[in-house]
C-alpha cells in the first residue's frame, strides 16, 4: 500500500483519484501533480514504481500545505476570525453560515436539526 503525506492510498484506483484522498488535493491539483512528476494519471497505484512515487511525494511536498499542516492552518484562521470578533467569526462561535445565506428558512446542515415548539404550561383554572 503507498502511503504518501501520511494517507494509505487505494491500490486499486487509478493515480488521480487515489491521490484525491488526501486532504486539500482535489482533481484539478492531483493532475498538476501528476504532471509535474511525469506520471501517467490513468496507471493504477500498485502499477507505479518506487522512484515514481517518491517523485510524486517530492512534488507534495514542494507545491504546499496538505493534510494536518492545511487542516491546522484553516483551524488556526478560524480561532483569529473568533478573536478579533469578526462578523464571520461570530457566524463560526454560532455554528450558523458563514458565507451570506439565508437561515429563516433553510441552514439546517448548520443549525442542526429542528428543536420543535415546547408545548406551553397549562393556565391555572380558578
Amino acid at each position: 500500500m503507498a502511503r504518501i503525506a501520511g494517507v494509505d492510498l487505494p491500490r486499486n484506483k487509478q493515480a488521480r483519484i487515489a491521490l484525491t484522498y488526501i486532504y486539500g488535493i482535489g482533481n484539478p491539483r492531483a493532475l498538476r501533480i501528476l504532471g509535474a512528476a511525469n506520471v501517467d494519471p490513468f496507471r493504477k497505484i500498485q502499477e507505479l514504481g518506487e522512484d515514481e512515487l517518491n517523485r510524486i511525494r517530492q512534488v507534495i511536498e514542494n507545491e504546499g500545505s496538505v493534510e494536518g499542516d492545511l487542516r491546522k492552518d484553516i483551524s488556526l484562521n478560524i480561532k483569529r476570525l473568533i478573536e478579533i470578533q469578526s462578523f464571520r467569526g461570530l457566524r463560526h462561535r454560532r455554528n450558523l453560515p458563514v458565507r451570506g445565506q439565508r437561515t429563516h428558512t433553510n441552514a439546517r446542515t448548520r443549525k442542526g436539526p429542528r428543536k420543535g415548539t415546547v408545548a406551553g404550561k397549562k393556565k391555572a383554572t380558578k
